[in-house]
């Protein structure tokens, strides 16, 4: 038997919107015979769980990647059985009498092929984009050069989104927004489904064109109406989305507004298209520039006044522009290297480090490179002056956020001093530092949210503070809600769990801490917060710090680079004198695609790395380390090939192989590698693979 209607939402990460909106959506179809599907796009914030606990009769389609959101939305459609369909976006809320205001105009205007209704923002201003025009050139042109906001009301320049038609009169329009569209049944059939080829963005105004070019009539209803929190799925990564939109302008452009099809050039429009998108980009990335430009502000001033001090009154103009490159370069990468523009901006520790390590380096160059060593001391003075003052304006901000100056407070204290911050745990445990911590006279942690270690809890909050997910989708949580430090409540979560997450985090921005049950616990750094009578520690991984990590590479790259020179006679002898055959392994990598390596077809006991002596290339392409975890073929069963750890040569789990390891056993050794790593371990644990026996591959 047909429905009347199936509706259809995509869902990513907006779990509290898309309750509410499937509780609006239940209220306003008790009297039509429907269906709704829920299409969750890989959702880390545990929407899948509340669906089928608190919605049981709706029907979920769980997705294990992002499908964008025209591929989620025929994954519905192919199944459903309703004469319309509606898709609609999880963050809205609709009215009583939405949907059968909507049907009762279908069924009086054969006709019609689409209807959308009143779109409202939170504050009850109309959503623009609810009835609009297609963005042929002239009309994204007057929206481009703004006008269209100049004369809202001109017929001739108020086009892209109708904004001289009466909001509460019904009209035939050229496009509808995807976040609320109903479809007649027989015009998907005609003119078919959501085109694919856009990810997001596009797909309704692309939808809308071939509707209208079926002969079909699309009308804007404003007799009935939803409030929609516009890009609450999107507004997560931003620059992302921004990106993804501008590519599907692009697209359109391309698709429909081909050569012969527009009164104006189509690839006027495209480049029309690509500068507004350069200006958005660039209007962002200023914003992050703004730090490290003004610490360059710094460095040119020290520069300056060092050579100055040196060599007054003359300036030696040219040999300054090399050294200026040069040294402020070195103190830009390392005050990036150290972190000092990434989550933690305005430490004055990392800042202080930083300009001591670009001073060192700066300071061997004098020694080596002439042509940068004109003055020894133009390097210490300006070394001096950078020392003072870039950590210094860090510092000074810090102080006036915490001063009783009140305009520095109320300006300054939220952005500087509180920390984005997540409590891991279950629900007496999080409800404990909770409680302490809202007990802090200067509080320094702003919480975000809580992080389930297990699923067992139903409540969306807890304590006041939103639920974000669970254990297991910690890293999309993490980097979904740009949180800056983890705070885990170790006697819920076993240290394994605790660490292997943490593992998993790749070297992320984030600060990881724990609320220990006693001090012998101490992992990592030995820094210590203390909120009432709870310390609350720091944990690191060393093989994290880019340092170690470049340490590390740099060590692969130039032992590669020499050991393929020093054995290139004797793979020549083993490949065309022996004639020693030679065979191709795919290996799973812990990235996103396998890896392929060359190995010789020794016998079985013969030493494993005589026999891989092909695979170098591997490792001075990146592919692969010298120490690292096991390599798993993609036959076998992988065991943490998630750990932010590269397959390699040899490494603590390859040396212990004899002893039959369980899973938990080989992931102990995979932490304490990534905990424990400095350059003498890696030469230790090659050393002992050089010198063992071996009985198998």
């Amino acid at each position: 038997m047909q429905l009347t209607l199936s509706i259809i939402i995509v869902s990513y990460n907006v779990r509290e919107f898309l309750e509410q909106a499937l509780v609006s959506i239940k209220k306003a179809v008790e009297n039509i015979s429907c269906e709704i599907f829920v299409v969750d796009n890989a959702s880390s914030d545990g929407s899948p769980d509340i669906i089928a606990r608190k919605f049981p009769d709706v029907r979920l389609i769980k997705n294990n990647e992002n499908l964008g959101f025209a591929k989620a939305n025929n994954q519905a459609i192919r199944t459903s059985r309703g004469r319309y369909v509606c898709i609609i976006n999880p963050d809205t809320i609709v009215q009583e009498n939405t949907f059968s205001r909507v049907i009762e105009f279908f069924e009086n205007n054969a006709k019609v092929g689409a209807v959308g209704c009143k779109i409202l923002n939170p504050d009850g201003t109309l959503q623009l984009a609810c009835r609009r025009s297609y963005p042929t050139p002239w009309v994204a042109f007057t929206k481009i050069v703004g006008l269209a906001r100049l004369f809202p009301k001109s017929k001739i320049f108020g086009r892209y989104n109708l904004t001289f038609l009466d909001p509460e009169k019904t009209a035939k329009v050229e496009a509808l927004s995807g976040s609320f569209m109903v479809v007649r049944r027989e015009t998907i059939d005609q003119v078919g489904m959501l085109d694919e080829s856009f990810f997001m963005y596009g797909e309704d105004l692309d939808w809308c064109f071939r509707i209208r070019k079926g002969g079909w009539e699309i009308y804007y209803l404003p007799t009935t109406q939803i409030v929609h929190f516009k890009g609450e799925s999107s507004k997560k990564s931003p620059f992302e989305q921004r990106r993804l939109f501008y590519e599907a302008m692009h697209l359109f452009v391309k698709k429909h507004f081909g050569t012969g099809k527009a009164l104006m050039p189509s690839w006027l429009l495209i480049v029309a298209v690509w500068i507004r998108a350069v200006v958005s980009f660039a209007s962002t990335a200023i914003g992050k520039l703004l730090m490290p430009l003004f610490d360059l502000l710094i460095m040119s001033a020290s520069l300056g006044i060092a050579i100055y001090l040196r060599f007054r009154p003359d300036f030696p103009l040219e040999p300054f522009a090399v050294v200026y490159i040069v040294y402020s370069a070195v103190w830009l990468v390392s005050l990036t290297a150290r972190g000092a523009y990434g989550r933690q901006k305005l430490s004055g520790t990392k800042a202080t480090s930083a300009v001591l390590l670009g001073w060192l380096i700066n300071s061997a160059l004098t020694f080596f490179f002439k042509q940068y060593g004109f003055s020894r001391a133009v390097v210490l003075t300006a070394g001096i002056i950078n020392l003072i003052f870039i950590p210094g304006w860090r510092v000074l901000l810090k102080a006036l956020a915490r001063s009783k100056i009140e305009f520095f407070r109320k300006q300054l204290r939220n952005v500087i001093l509180n920390r984005r911050s997540v409590i891991v745990g279950d629900k007496n445990s999080s409800e404990q530092i909770l409680a302490r911590l809202k007990n802090q006279v200067e509080p320094t942690y702003q919480i975000h949210g809580v992080i389930l270690s297990d699923h067992s809890f139903d409540e969306d909050r807890i304590a006041g503070v939103p639920v974000l997910g669970y254990l297991d989708h910690l890293q999309d949580i993490v980097k979904r809600e740009k949180v800056q430090e983890v705070i885990f409540a170790t006697d819920k979560i076993a240290y394994n769990i605790m660490l292997t997450a943490i593992g998993t985090s790749n070297g992320a921005h984030v600060n990881f801490k724990l609320v220990p049950s006693n001090l012998d616990v101490i992992i990592g750094k030995a820094t210590t917060d203390y909120i009432e009578d709870i310390p609350l520690v720091d944990l690191d991984y060393k093989l994290h710090s880019f340092f170690n990590k470049s340490v590390k590479r740099s060590m692969d790259v130039l032992f590669a680079a020499l050991l393929m020179i020093v054995t290139a006679p004797v793979m020549a002898w083993l490949s065309w004198i022996k004639k020693i055959p030679q065979q191709k392994i795919i290996y799973k990598s812990g990235n996103s695609h396998d890896i392929c390596i060359q190995e010789f077809q020794f016998p079985a006991d013969s030493h494993r790395l005589w026999r891989r002596l092909p695979a170098l290339p591997s490792i001075l392409q990146g592919e692969m380390s010298f120490v690292g975890r096991e390599l798993i073929t993609t036959h076998e069963k992988s065991v943490n090939t998630h750990l932010s750890l590269q397959p390699g040569l040899t490494g603590l789990e390859q040396l212990n192989r004899h002893s039959d390891l369980s899973p938990e056993e080989r992931e102990k050794y995979h932490l304490y590698y990534l905990k424990n790593y400095t350059p003498l371990l890696d030469m230790v644990i090659i050393f002992k693979e050089l010198f063992r026996k071996h009985k198998s591959a």
